[in-house]
């Protein structure tokens, strides 16, 4: 799997033909749109279907799209309304590599969704804190609690994005979670024997 990352929560997965864009509300924090027909989206939120998309799924369940196994896990979100609602985090799995996409989550797992999540090879975590998603700190304890083998942060201060609450750049955050970028790159390609026991931190450069 290929991944690249377009700002805000949105990354863009790639396998073979498959092509999984998640969260492209980018057309509302001041950037286009880079959902294709041929794309499925997935939202974290309960966001409407977006018509350029092949499909979308924005809630919990299991779905098969292409080569890619997807399963939808129900979480509490960071900022709680009272309305009982629920944000779902994304696992991603292919014949060798998974992915935990989280969006913006309140991070407290119970013993269950940790089961439903199990081992995760790549974890995508906001970091951008101010009230409006995970703080370093937050993340720093999910990424404990998965023990992933790569993190890669997102939501966080960027040129081009214009968020509803200003977020911590990332120096600022990583500085915070405390842990040595190994790489920064403008997409990420894993292969299985990349992976170490070591969990690595990697920036991927928001084209």
């Amino acid at each position: 799997m290929d991944a690249q990352y377009y700002g805000a929560n949105c990354l863009v997965i790639s396998h073979k033909s498959t092509r999984i864009v998640i969260d492209d509300n980018l057309d509302i924090l001041g950037k286009k749109s880079v959902i294709k027909a041929e794309d499925v989206a997935l939202y974290t939120t309960d966001i409407e279907a977006n018509p350029k998309a092949r499909l979308t799924f924005n809630g919990p369940g299991e779905y098969e799209v292409g080569d890619i196994s997807v399963v939808g896990i129900s979480a509490k979100p960071f900022i709680n309304d009272d309305s009982g609602k629920s944000v779902t985090m994304y696992k991603l799995m292919t014949s060798d590599l998974s992915m935990l996409v989280c969006g913006h989550i309140l991070g407290d797992f119970s013993e269950s969704q940790l089961e439903q999540i199990g081992s995760v090879d790549i974890l995508f975590v906001p970091v951008g804190n101010n009230g409006y998603t995970l703080d370093p700190i937050g993340a720093l304890k999910l990424i404990k609690d998965i023990e992933p083998k790569i993190v890669v942060p997102t939501h966080y201060k960027q040129s081009g994005i214009k968020y509803p609450v200003e977020q911590l750049d990332l120096d600022s955050a990583l500085k915070e979670i405390g842990m040595e970028v190994k790489d920064t790159t403008s997409k990420l390609k894993v292969k299985p024997a990349d992976l170490t026991d070591v969990t690595q931190l990697i920036v991927i450069e928001a084209v």
